[in-house]
């Protein structure tokens, strides 16, 4: 078990953290979660003893070894990849050290002998003996070519350097492992492989991640940084923001009588009990929310953005036509031959195993980058919002918020005064002195905030989103998810937010250099047909 007891932390009158008092149990894995800036990494330096708090304390079950996902790339630069993942197990190399500077003294005697058998017992305990084929099985499983395991750290990609990483937290099996963005800079099938490693996990996990999919997948509770305070809930994700939602609606409805109320809730439970045991984590999970009562239900006290496309008009029958569409960066074809035709009523999810591939044809279509070959034709009656997946050029004038909107005023809007701007800068949760923040130094979250406002200021009957989710917080993310389910428009998009894919898309193309492969089917069907993955072996072939 790992707690914290009476756990204070401030930053001059920024309080994070005020008498927090936690305990995370073995067999369960949490999610932290919060709005940007809550505090969810800085808690878990606090658990991994990197951040001292003002006041309380940490306590860890003696005997526990504890791992944690460093968030330094360069840390192992001038080690080997296998000796860094080998590097995770602190204690198993230190007893290795230990027992080989023995044998390799000259001057050791039958008591350091006798010490070093007790060593080698030690070791053997904690695997030392197949502890390298079994770090070599876990890179292998992170995609990780046995070719590199005796690469330099230094002298392999950054994408590569976060799986070695990761495989270095957990290795040895920890008592107690704490993974902050975990699947940043994996694919889709590294981060399957992940969530089945932890759904069978039986030790305490803690992990934040922006991912609800992830989260959904391996959490058997969350825990929810707020107001200075955590407080633990039974359930995934899903069940956290949906119950707590039904929970505000509730407490709103003042005409509703408790015994509904209470009969609504059960209900709800009970519902999301039975669709637990489909998880990968059923038996835990569904155990958790039989146990659960209806008093551990809370409204959220979170703010969530609206995030609203209104389309001026319908998009008419030509939306877009894509014609033997190619693009290729210094000799590597990114995609080739890609043909489509877009439909009314398609919402369509854009995949590639490279992803420059999708950013380039975003960009291309977007009359941003020029194709090395083919065409593509927008319908006449199309109108596009485009969300750019690197926009610092947008940001660079210094205007004040308010100018800087006032330069996307589309020309069917006739009144652009102050009051019209504060609504879709309000929409995204901006208010009073913020619309007076110079562009230039907005963060990454307000950023994106700032370019969806834009986006609902176009009345597009069309958006183009390449990773919509980046930057942004849960609760964004959950409504622009939510936005584009409502939105009536065409929506082209990509993401590594698995759930806004799978929940928002009807069709899946798929770019390749050999072609685009294009199903009218969800994201998990597309993933899991079997002639769909023969295809694509084929296809990248």
């Amino acid at each position: 078990m790992i707690s914290a007891r009476n756990v204070t932390l401030a930053y001059g009158k920024r309080v994070l953290f005020d008498d927090v008092n936690i305990n995370f149990i073995k067999g369960n894995c949490y999610g932290i979660i919060g709005a940007n800036g809550a505090g969810k990494s800085t808690f878990m330096k606090i658990l991994a003893g990197e951040i001292e708090p003002n006041k309380g304390s940490v306590d860890i079950t003696p005997g526990e070894r504890l791992a944690v996902l460093n968030q330094n790339q360069f840390a192992f630069d001038n080690e080997t990849v296998l000796n860094t993942v080998l590097m995770g197990h602190k204690k198993m190399i230190e007893v290795m050290q230990k027992k080989d500077a023995i044998y390799m003294d000259p001057d050791a005697t039958e008591d350091d002998y006798m010490h070093a058998s007790e060593l080698e017992a030690e070791f053997g305990e904690m695997g030392g003996y197949t502890a390298e084929s079994d770090a070599a099985t876990l890179l292998g499983s992170l995609g990780i070519a046995e070719t590199m395991h005796q690469t330099l750290m230094k002298d392999i990609p950054s994408n590569m350097k976060v799986r070695v990483l990761l495989a270095q937290a957990l290795f040895g099996n920890p008592d107690i492992l704490l993974l902050d963005e975990p699947t940043n800079g994996l694919d889709i099938e590294t981060i399957g492989w992940l969530e089945n490693f932890l759904a069978d996990y039986e030790n305490i996990v803690l992990v934040v991640s922006h991912d609800r999919h992830f989260l959904d997948t391996v959490c058997t509770h969350v825990s929810d940084v707020d107001r200075s305070k955590i407080k633990t809930y039974t359930g995934n994700y899903t069940f956290w923001y949906e119950s707590s939602q039904l929970a505000a609606r509730q407490l709103n409805d003042k005409n509703k009588k408790n015994e509904d109320k209470r009969a609504a809730l059960l209900d709800f439970i009970a519902r999301f009990s039975a669709n637990a045991s489909k998880s990968k984590q059923a038996t835990s999970r569904k155990k958790a929310l039989e146990k659960l009562t209806i008093e551990e239900i809370e409204p959220s006290n979170r703010k969530y953005p609206g995030i609203i496309f209104q389309p001026l008009r319908e998009v008419g029958n030509q939306i877009l036509n894509v014609e033997n569409l190619k693009r290729a960066v210094d000799g590597r074809v990114l995609f080739d031959k890609v043909s489509f035709s877009v439909n009314k009523g398609d919402k369509i999810a854009f995949l590639s195993k490279d992803p420059l591939a999708i950013t380039s044809f975003f960009e291309i279509i977007n009359e941003n980058l020029k194709a090395d070959g083919g065409k593509y034709e927008w319908g006449t009656t199309v109108t596009k919002a485009y969300l750019p997946v690197e926009h610092n050029e947008f940001f660079k004038s210094g205007d004040t918020l308010l100018d800087w909107l006032r330069n996307f005023v589309p020309p069917h809007v006739t009144d652009a005064d102050e009051p019209f701007l504060r609504g879709f800068f309000g929409k995204m949760l901006f208010s009073g002195d913020d619309i007076s923040k110079k562009t230039n130094v907005l963060s990454g979250g307000e950023k994106v905030r700032c370019m969806v406002s834009r986006m609902m200021l176009q009345n597009p009957n069309c958006v183009v989103l390449d990773q919509p989710t980046n930057h942004l917080d849960l609760e964004s993310i959950q409504s622009f998810n939510e936005g584009c389910n409502t939105f009536p428009g065409i929506v082209l998009l990509t993401s590594h937010d698995h759930t806004f894919m799978q929940t928002v898309a009807n069709r899946i193309i798929e770019l390749t250099p050999k072609g685009a492969i294009d199903r009218l089917m969800t994201f998990d069907e597309y993933l899991e047909d079997k002639r769909v993955k023969e295809l694509r072996i084929e296809m990248y072939a």
